[in-house]
């Protein structure tokens, strides 16, 4: 099996998968391949040159939909992380927006309220992220509307790869960006730009990357795919454990890999507290962080319909059932021996700690709150 993935701190999994030997260990030959682009993934999952990616869920949808170009049967039989995204402003914006927002939670929505007042005095603002059909684009114009921005009207929207981003900055082609760690940490390392708002801090444990899968490996391979995702699990459970962040990091960091110096993907993985950058890291398994959520799916169909990438009448709970599959993850975790959520969606929205009814075992959950309650 061929598994796509681009240079991001959350392809952790799949790399950590293959070069730890996890995916050896149950006997499944797979490969991970380093691609350049969102656009390329997806082009490759569409022609089978890719069997499988590490790849966003609005994509995903994008793709099973025929949005961009023919249907193609994918599923989601087990997601990949939460977390790991940043909105990144230029030093210009920051300097002009800054002195005005308080810290705690709440300057994540001063930041947009400000954003907003800023935006609309000045030049257009111009905002990169990594796809139109991006977890990054819905969640930047969910934090942009909810202080008064028009994504559409407000802000001139331009796509970039994420490990293009740091250069388009320093260029001045862009303004910002919301792209996924370590590049948003890279800018600031540069002295470029301000991470402000982490994708914690506007949706607590928050959806990131998904594993998509071609479907015929689910109906004609199912012991191969199992076997994948076993793997998947035993790496995601592997990079949630902090005392491996050394050993993640220097394998991340390779020129094979990310390029990037091995300190800025442990400050990924950890997290970091700082005046506005308020984020606890990425999670590969904790909060039920591999389980494909079918309200997770929901929520991104539901943006996308809002900002016209889906048509009013798509029926987004058919949509959001046909691709998310936590039948096969709860079947992979137990035979794992490892509890897995017997529902397959959550209401979004936990202020505080809650439990979850498991397979084996109650499952202790984290907030999932959003920044706009």
């Amino acid at each position: 099996m061929k598994i796509g993935v681009l240079r991001l701190t959350d392809a952790a999994p799949a790399i950590i998968a293959q070069e730890l030997g996890f995916f050896a260990e149950e006997n499944v030959a797979a490969v991970v391949s380093i691609e350049p682009s969102w656009g390329n993934i997806a082009d490759k999952l569409a022609h089978g040159f890719l069997d499988a990616a590490v790849t966003l869920p609005p994509l995903v949808f994008a793709l099973t939909q025929g949005l961009r170009g023919a249907p193609c049967p994918l599923i989601v039989p087990q997601a990949v992380n939460l977390g790991g995204n940043s909105i990144t402003l230029s030093r210009r914006l920051v300097d002009a927006i800054a002195p005005a927002v308080s810290d705690g939670p709440e300057s994540v929505m001063e930041w947009s309220r400000h954003f907003a007042a800023c935006s609309r005095r000045s030049d257009p603002v111009r905002l990169a992220v990594v796809h139109q059909f991006s977890t990054h684009n819905l969640l930047l114009r969910y934090w942009l509307a909810a202080g008064g921005t028009d994504p559409d009207r407000d802000i001139v929207f331009t796509y970039i790869s994420p490990n293009q981003m740091v250069e388009a900055l320093a260029r001045g082609m862009i303004d910002g960006f919301c792209a996924g760690a370590p590049w948003g940490q890279v800018a600031a390392a540069q002295g470029l730009a301000v991470n402000v708002v982490s994708s914690h801090g506007l949706w607590r444990n928050g959806p990131e990357k998904v594993l998509a899968v071609r479907q015929h490996l689910a109906d004609d391979e199912g012991q191969g795919l199992l076997a994948v995702q076993r793997a998947m699990i035993r790496a995601a459970q592997y990079c949630d454990d902090p005392a491996n962040a050394e050993a993640i990091a220097a394998i991340l960091a390779r020129p094979d890999y990310l390029a990037v110096s091995p300190q800025l993907i442990i400050e990924a993985l950890h997290g970091k507290d700082d005046r506005f950058w308020q984020s606890p890291g990425i999670r590969f398994w904790g909060h039920a962080a591999a389980m494909p959520w079918l309200s997770h799916a929901q929520w991104y169909l539901h943006q996308m319909q809002r900002w016209g990438m889906l048509p009013a009448g798509a029926q987004i709970e058919a949509i959001a059932a046909g691709v998310y599959r936590p039948d096969l993850f709860r079947r992979a975790a137990t035979s794992l021996g490892i509890s897995a959520p017997l529902m397959d969606s959550k209401a979004e929205g936990h202020a505080g700690k809650w439990t979850l009814e498991g397979t084996l075992s109650p499952i202790v959950m984290d907030a999932d709150g959003f920044f706009d309650s």
